[in-house]
C-alpha cells in the first residue's frame, strides 16, 4: 500500500509540474496578446493582471515537482561533510522544519482563499476579477508542496 501511495504522489508531483508549465505558457500568451494589442491599436483590459496571476500559480505548482526532483537550493554543501547517523538526523531535522513552514504557508493560503471567497473580494486591477479565482492555484500549489515535503520526510524516516 505504501508503494502505491508513493507512486501516486510522485504522479501528482509530475502533474503539478505540467500544470505549472501550462500556466507559464499562459503567461507568454497573455504577454504576446498584450504586445499585439498595442501594435494593432486596441486594448484588452486585465492582461497584465492575468499574466501575474498565472505566474504566481506557475510558481507554486512548480514547487512540489522541483522539490522532489532536488531542484531547490539545499544544504548539500553542509550535508556532504556528514555521514551515517549524523547526516540522517540533520536531514530529518531540515525536513521537519520545511514541513512545518510549508504547512503553515499552505494553511494560510487556504485561509486567505476562504476569506476572499466569503467576502467576494475583487482585484484592484482594470478587470475587477473575483480574487479567489487566481488565489485557488496558489493555495492548491502550496498544499501540494506541503504534501511533497512531508512525503519526503516520511520517506526519510521509513526507508532509511
Amino acid at each position: 500500500m505504501l508503494k502505491s501511495l508513493d507512486r501516486n504522489l510522485n504522479k501528482l508531483y509530475i502533474f503539478s509540474g505540467y500544470i505549472a508549465a501550462v500556466f507559464l505558457i499562459l503567461v507568454a500568451v497573455f504577454i504576446l496578446i498584450g504586445i499585439s494589442s498595442r501594435i494593432f491599436g486596441f486594448y484588452i483590459r486585465g492582461l497584465a493582471e492575468y499574466s501575474g496571476y498565472c505566474m504566481a500559480s506557475a510558481s507554486f505548482f512548480a514547487l512540489a515537482y522541483t522539490f522532489v526532483e532536488a531542484g531547490h537550493i539545499r544544504i548539500t554543501l553542509f550535508l556532504e561533510k556528514l555521514s551515517g547517523f549524523k547526516k540522517k538526523i540533520v536531514e530529518v531535522w531540515c525536513l521537519i522544519v520545511a514541513s512545518f513552514f510549508s504547512g503553515y504557508l499552505a494553511f494560510y493560503f487556504i485561509k486567505m482563499l476562504i476569506i476572499s471567497y466569503k467576502f467576494q473580494e475583487r482585484s484592484e486591477g482594470a478587470d475587477e476579477i473575483l480574487i479567489w479565482i487566481p488565489q485557488t492555484g496558489v493555495a492548491i500549489g502550496s498544499t501540494i508542496f506541503f504534501i511533497s515535503v512531508f512525503h519526503q520526510f516520511l520517506n526519510k524516516i521509513i526507508k532509511n
